[in-house]
């Protein structure tokens, strides 16, 4: 108790003391600094301190003092925490619904149509099943053109697709069935009349059918990146028929901090073409690579370092050859100002299959009577440019120089079909087919690209192509084009309306024609002398409407020039050409 009550006093005279010393004298109190902590509240205004006369409320003594604050001006400590800023509210702009599926169809002059339609469901949470049709026709009706000039093109492709977690995979199915008529005969050069050819008669009809049956598989955090196949059938109304089948897998291994690509190829194409004339002509190539190249990246600059090795099996007729080749397959990028400016460079070369349906999807009036070739790219060597000028301004400048053999090049006049007096030929030996003819080809070629999005609602691009040829055997390039520019103008104008401008320009070329009837006595003394197609351009444009969700009408407008260029030699085109429809969108 006696060691309790110690404790007690001693507390007791501290409380008094401090009570003391608390008592407000009645006398001046200076001038005090005093920190004012408040809740930070941020705004956006002039800074500026409040003058505040704080009220004073003592039970003892409630008359009022004037008390004064200065403010001096050196930093002072903070003892707060400013709470977490939380983002203003933003009123979020109607998501748009999307849709699985959308029918397209136009009509325009020329008697043409163009409609499509899209189809796609999902089975299950992994599985799905699509399908596309397209169909673009026309009726023709090219001025001065003497026989029919109308044109079919259909195709229907299938899919399935399976989703897993580690792998994924879909099978394609399709069939494309395509009209043509070789329209473009040599009036201009040649008089069918003193040929005692009549072209009323002439049936330069052609048709082309194509089936695929196909697929790819790719896999997650597995050596084993992907693979594709495809078999193809393709053949004509002339019986010719060609096989195609390939199958190309990829590897991606690891080893410590680098990554080894390996890519394979085995492409098969054979056939027989024109069997139904004189000289039918069989051939096959089978080419099978291994493409090994390792990654290495560090700081701002990669390379890709590897090479290709092809071994070709090949037979035309009853030639057969068998090759060797190995490629470079190197490059590298650097950052030289990080994304604003990287420069690149490489060496490329590859064996390129070639094949009957490759020759008629670049140009459909070529004649059934060709001899296909793989075309051998020595080498690619290429230095460029590119990056970003601003934040939505990129650019890609580059020049390069090819080397290929056995490059492939239309020719409108084969010497081997020349037309004789009362002679009976087929719809494609009037001179107004192509022939392919192969020769080894150096390009040197320049090329600049530049693509802006002023907004999200202002797309512009624009690129262009300068090439220079050196040919081996042939007098010219034939029907390459030195020059080629495209632009293109897409714009959003308002939540309804858009539109868009396409324009491109191809230099002159070059090609062969037959000057007047030297071989119209015997059909055998013929001449041919070359001709440049001239350059041209043309300008297409396209404007929307959104009337809902689902439905939308459009208007193209293609050749609004109305220029009377030839794609081809003796080929004009179709003049202005105005297509409207409409195209809308659904769910099952």
């Amino acid at each position: 108790m006696k060691i309790r009550f110690q404790y007690i006093a001693i507390i007791a005279a501290f409380v008094s003391v401090t009570g003391a010393y608390a008592q407000k004298k009645d006398e001046n109190i200076g001038t005090e600094v005093v920190n004012v902590v408040k809740p930070y509240t941020p705004t956006i205004s002039d800074a500026f301190k409040v003058k505040e006369t704080p009220i004073i409320e003592d039970e003892d003594n409630t008359q009022k003092e004037t008390i004064e604050y200065n403010i001096f001006s050196f930093p002072v400590a903070s003892t707060f925490t400013p709470s977490k800023g939380k983002a203003a509210g933003v009123d979020r702009p109607q998501k748009e619904k999307l849709y699985s599926n959308y029918a397209t169809l136009g009509v325009g002059n020329y008697g043409t149509i163009n409609a499509e339609l899209f189809v796609t469901e999902n089975l299950n949470r992994n599985e799905y099943v699509g399908g596309m049709l397209r169909h673009l026709s026309s009726q023709g009706g090219i001025e001065e053109v003497k026989v029919d000039d109308k044109y079919y093109n259909t195709s229907l492709d299938l899919t399935y697709g399976n989703r897993q977690k580690d792998f994924s995979w879909n099978t394609d199915l399709g069939f494309q069935n395509q009209v043509y008529n070789w329209y473009g005969l040599p009036t201009d050069y040649v008089n069918f009349n003193d040929l005692d050819l009549n072209i009323n008669g002439i049936d330069p009809k052609q048709t082309y059918n194509s089936f695929y049956i196909g697929g790819r598989i790719a896999a997650e955090d597995s050596f084993f990146r992907d693979a594709s196949m495809q078999y193809k059938r393709f053949w004509d109304a002339y019986g010719s028929a060609e096989n195609r089948f390939f199958v190309k897998p990829s590897l991606d291994i690891d080893v410590m901090d680098e990554k080894i690509k390996v890519d394979f190829v085995a492409d098969y194409v054979g056939g027989t073409l024109a069997d139904d004339t004189e000289f039918p002509i069989d051939y096959s190539h089978f080419n099978l690579g291994i493409q090994p190249s390792i990654i290495y990246q560090k700081d701002d600059f990669s390379a890709q370092l590897g090479a290709g090795i092809f071994y070709s099996m090949g037979k035309i007729a009853d030639d057969k050859e068998n090759k060797f080749y190995i490629y470079p397959q190197a490059k590298v990028s650097y950052k030289v100002v990080g994304d604003l400016m990287v420069a690149y460079a490489g060496a490329e070369g590859a064996l390129k299959q070639n094949s009957y349906a490759d020759f008629v999807s670049l140009n459909p009036f070529i004649s059934p009577m060709q001899i296909v070739t793989p075309t051998n790219q020595q080498y690619d060597i290429y230095v460029g440019l590119k990056g970003k000028l601003a934040n939505a301004v990129s650019y890609n400048i580059r020049g390069s120089y090819m080397n290929e053999d056995d490059k492939s090049l239309f020719l409108n006049f084969n010497p081997g079909v020349l037309p004789g007096p009362g002679a009976d030929l087929q719809g494609f030996q009037y001179g107004n087919s192509f022939s392919v003819v192969y020769d080894q080809v150096q390009t040197i070629s320049f090329f600049g690209e530049l693509k802006a999005d002023f907004s999200k609602s202002v797309n512009f691009g624009i690129n262009g192509t300068f090439s220079s040829y050196s040919m081996d055997t042939q007098a010219e390039a034939w029907n390459l084009p030195q020059i080629k520019v495209g632009s293109t103008l897409d714009v959003d104008i308002t939540a309804k309306w858009y539109a868009g401008l396409n324009l491109f320009f191809v230099g002159d070329r070059k090609d062969l024609v037959l000057p007047g009837n030297t071989f119209a006595d015997t059909g055998m003394d013929y001449d041919t002398e070359v001709v440049t197609l001239k350059s041209y351009f043309d300008l297409n444009a396209h404007v929307g409407y959104k009337y809902s969700e689902r439905l939308t009408g459009f208007i193209k407008l293609n050749n609004i020039a109305n220029q009377d260029y030839q794609r081809w030699v003796n080929y004009p085109v179709q003049g202005f050409q105005v297509l409207g429809g409409a195209s809308y969108k659904f769910d099952f």
